[in-house]
């Protein structure tokens, strides 16, 4: 066997392996006495058949084929012993010449190399939470609302009214809607059904019918749907309006039971917002960090970890999206599969770069994750799952693999903390890596 190690680029070791035809002879015989064990040869019992029949039996190509699954792994493994290589994950193979001799040319990547810079030099201030009187006011509006009541209305359908309508609708000839009594709220430029629906209802009265076109946009979020033009038929069955509860007491304990008045209802929203706002701000900073730490770093890796990282987008969109095969999520998203993933791959690069800074930090900072708090997180996703889900769940959560990814997903988090905190200069005692934590112990 010889091997040429041609180049290593973009972390990824280039080698032909040659395979001489003595050493594919061998590995021919290896071939045959597996396949002759299973081949049905008449005349002869199983694994008593000549090679010359057990071919013809099964076909050259077959026999090639079983030839290289055997050989290449073997070849391959002793390929990187001999050039002393340690691959970071799966090569990709290419089979070159199958006969007489072998050829082969293998890609193997090759483990990233992370060079972080001075983090620790990084001093940064997260930005002041401020919570206004008008956001309060907000809050309780949206709790007005939430608490309403709505009555019917005996005049035309106004902008905030909930309708109930008989609606028929087609596309191309084809049917788009079809419901009797389905509810409405007629709010201003909701682009649902269609953009410009709810303005088409608004001044209808009560068993009013009404029949109209609406063209979708060519941006519209459904690209299936885009310059397409769409036939309405509307009847108003019903029109109600909402009714607002008065900002009282009465509607302060409404809202919460422990809320006995306004002045509690408006303290609880208050600080309901300020905690919202806090932790809104606190990943922000800790981003902001982060992006801090990924410009001054450098980094090579091998293209396999932003396949990898595009291909868990390209999941994670279908999932949000309902959507279980792939030709129906490129239909749904009007683009081609280099599309998508070419337009995924800077995001998915940056999602890399930052899983290895804070990884080789973590290290650095000697953070490490307990068994108390993946134990923690297993619970918070199990009361966050279905109850008909949890048992599929938890007999993923008791594997090895969900806990090594568990963890893992932990340990970033707690480095992007660690951090948020050394920039602002508050780092706790509990990780005593930097100077300035060693000087505070003194």
């Amino acid at each position: 066997m010889k091997v040429t190690n041609e180049k290593v680029e973009n972390r990824q070791a280039y080698l032909t392996v040659e395979m001489e035809p003595a050493e594919v002879a061998d590995y021919q015989e290896k071939a045959y006495k597996s396949l002759v064990k299973k081949a049905n040869i008449p005349g002869f019992r199983k694994g008593k058949a000549p090679r010359p029949m057990v071919e013809r039996a099964i076909g050259k190509e077959k026999f090639t084929e079983e030839t290289m699954e055997i050989m290449i792994p073997d070849a391959y493994k002793k390929a990187v012993a001999q050039e002393k290589i340690e691959a970071f994950a799966q090569p990709t193979v290419n089979l070159e010449k199958s006969e007489p001799e072998v050829v082969f040319k293998v890609i193997i990547p090759l483990a990233p190399i992370v060079t972080v810079g001075d983090y620790k030099s990084i001093k940064m201030e997260p930005e002041p939470v401020n919570v206004t009187d008008e956001n309060v006011k907000a809050a309780i509006e949206q709790l007005q609302h939430q608490h309403a009541t709505w009555e019917p209305a005996e005049r035309p359908v106004e902008f905030g009214d909930m309708v109930v309508m008989d609606i028929t609708s087609t596309i191309e000839g084809q049917t788009f809607l079809d419901r009797k009594g389905a509810q409405y709220q007629v709010t201003k430029d909701l682009p649902l059904p269609a953009p410009g629906f709810a303005e088409q209802l608004a001044g209808m009265k009560r068993d009013e019918e009404k029949e109209f076109k609406l063209t979708f946009p060519a941006d519209y979020a459904r690209p299936e749907l885009a310059n397409k033009e769409a036939s309405f038929k509307v009847k108003i069955v019903e029109i109600k309006q909402e009714k607002l509860p008065e900002v009282n007491d009465e509607f302060a304990t409404t809202v919460k039971p422990e809320l006995k008045t306004v002045d509690d209802l408006k303290k609880a929203v208050f600080d309901d917002i300020k905690r919202q706002l806090e932790e809104r701000e606190k990943l922000a900073f800790e981003e902001a960090v982060v992006a801090k730490v990924l410009e001054m770093s450098n980094f090579e890796f091998p293209p396999v970890l932003t396949e990898g990282e595009t291909d868990n987008m390209v999941r994670s969109d279908m999932q949000r999206l309902e959507i279980e095969d792939f030709q129906d999520y490129q239909n749904t998203v009007g683009k081609t599969e280099k599309q998508i993933r070419d337009g995924l791959a800077p995001e998915a690069q940056r999602h890399v770069k930052r899983s290895l800074v804070l990884e080789k930090i973590a290290g650095e900072e000697k953070l490490e994750v307990s068994h108390d708090e993946i134990d923690e997180q297993i619970d918070i996703m199990m009361e966050s799952t279905e109850e008909d889900k949890r048992k599929n769940l938890l007999d993923y959560l008791e594997t090895e693999h969900a806990h090594e990814t568990i963890s893992g997903i932990i340990l970033l988090k707690k480095t992007a903390e660690h951090l948020a905190k050394m920039a602002r200069g508050t780092t706790d005692g509990a990780v005593e890596s930097t100077a300035a934590a060693k000087e505070e112990k003194k």
